[in-house]
């Protein structure tokens, strides 16, 4: 066994170690609008739950030079956003949003995806995705780094509204073969849902 101390590594290698060591993760495909009404997006792979109680979820957006990126700016300033559940169907179009573009410049005209209107905020979504979350901004929170300079913002947003598409959804359960949901590994490399198993929980 290996032991390492993150005091002695870099962020680089810390970041290395960590994108290869917690794997598979979900991605969230974000959606923002701009101040002046730009559709940005943006796949997030440091995603996941935080509560049912009111439905939050958590997405970690890095920082560049201490400075915050699209998303995150976008999302506070408007407070809310999309999330969506990346698909096999649309992943590489997905992978294209991931190209740095001036803010005047909409990720999502680039990657040819279609904007559809949202029901309870003014950010739309997308309407390839076969899931999606419509987010209200609870919490964004300035993390790592130094005081002046943060590594990441971290935002929490709670969900008012999901989107489905309708034969993934029976009687409150989703099908997971159906979402084909991508998962993220280290480097360019990405994974499928694979093989299901089922292990009952001790009561």
């Amino acid at each position: 066994m290996v032991s390492l101390d993150p005091k002695e590594m870099t962020p680089l290698d810390c970041y290395k170690f960590l994108i290869g060591a917690v794997i598979p993760r979900p991605i969230a495909f974000v959606t923002t609008l701009s101040e002046t009404g730009v559709l940005n997006a943006a796949p997030f792979s440091f995603f996941n739950v935080v509560t049912p109680d009111p439905p939050m979820v958590s997405i970690s957006v890095q920082r560049q030079g201490g400075a915050p990126k699209d998303t995150a700016r976008n999302a506070i300033h408007r407070g809310a956003f999309v999330v969506h559940i990346v698909s096999e169907p649309y992943v590489e179009q997905v992978n294209q949003t991931a190209a740095t573009l001036p803010p005047d410049e909409s990720e999502v005209a680039l990657a040819g995806l279609t904007p559809v209107a949202s029901d309870a905020i003014d950010v739309p979504g997308v309407r390839e995705a076969r899931i999606r979350m419509e987010c209200v901004l609870e919490r964004a929170l300035p993390l790592g780094g130094t005081p002046e300079a943060p590594a990441c913002d971290l935002l929490i947003g709670r969900v008012v509204r999901f989107h489905i598409e309708a034969s993934l959804y029976d009687r409150g359960r989703i099908d997971p073969h159906g979402l084909a949901p991508v998962a993220r590994l280290a480097g360019n490399d990405y994974s499928l849902l694979g093989r299901i198993f089922t292990i009952e929980r001790p009561k």
